[in-house]
């Protein structure tokens, strides 16, 4: 299949939920070739099934990015290829409690994946990318990352963490011609916003309805976001060459800073 992305190949942390199978349909549809990566290959391998594509389309890897010697066997592994975008992807959403309730083996589990992950990721494949003097790096961080969440210090202080991230690396990486942006999806409908609601609900007091209905109204489009969406908008950024340090909201219109 031929598109904008064809002769390229991207890698995608996170690819057995959700978001990281439609990111990885919609690669695909636009040309590229794509590295499923997640820490069980069974998810992967059923994944890749249930979106119907070939091991010419997309090859698997398993990897734990928040683990140093696991990221480093990754780049081993795909020493030959050559990746031209990473969508940096795996995340844990953490707990749903007040900070002073907060276990702190459970504080450094989510800055473990949703940011030193990132930072791993990057430096194991980005120097390939400087050599080659091309490349795009998506983020997904969280509209969670650029307001307040009650409940959720640990996640939101995750994301603005690969806000900051994005940014600062794109700087460093501009003179190579290499792109890097973080995409800040809102909520998307999923098994992950089911947790978050069936948790803030306990947390609160209230029925997971409500929770549902109290965060959706912080939406200007009274809405959740579509996994579909969000795989769209990332097609969408890989196009535009001039947009780099740049966070893209795509969040229903929902208030940020």
């Amino acid at each position: 299949m031929t598109g904008p992305l064809t002769g390229r190949t991207a890698l995608v942390t996170g690819a057995g939920n959700g978001l990281g199978q439609a990111m990885t349909q919609h690669l695909v549809d636009a040309g590229a070739r794509v590295i499923m990566v997640g820490r069980n290959l069974d998810k992967l391998v059923q994944a890749r099934q249930e979106l119907g594509l070939t091991g010419d389309q997309c090859k698997l890897a398993s990897c734990d990015v928040s683990d140093s010697a696991s990221v480093d066997q990754l780049a081993l592994t795909l020493k030959d290829e050559s990746v031209s975008i990473l969508v940096n992807n795996a995340g844990i959403p953490g707990p749903v409690s007040d900070l002073v309730d907060i276990d702190p083996d459970d504080w450094d589990n989510v800055f473990a994946t949703n940011v030193r992950g990132v930072y791993l990721i990057c430096r194991a494949f980005l120097p390939a990318m400087m050599k080659s003097r091309s490349g795009d790096i998506i983020n997904i961080a969280s509209v969670s990352g650029k307001r307040p969440l009650v409940g959720r210090t640990p996640y939101c202080a995750s994301k603005m963490a690969v806000i900051g991230l994005t940014t600062t690396l794109a700087a460093e990486a501009g003179p190579y011609d290499i792109r890097v942006n973080s995409l800040s999806p809102g909520p998307v409908r999923g098994p992950r916003m089911e947790r978050n609601f069936r948790l803030e609900a306990e947390r609160s007091g209230t029925s997971y309805n409500q929770a549902e209905a109290d965060f959706v109204s912080r939406a200007a489009l009274g809405r959740m976001v579509e996994e579909e969406e969000v795989g769209q908008a990332l097609v969408g950024i890989l196009q535009m060459r001039g947009l780099t340090a740049a966070d893209i909201d795509l969040s229903a219109g929902m208030v940020a800073r």
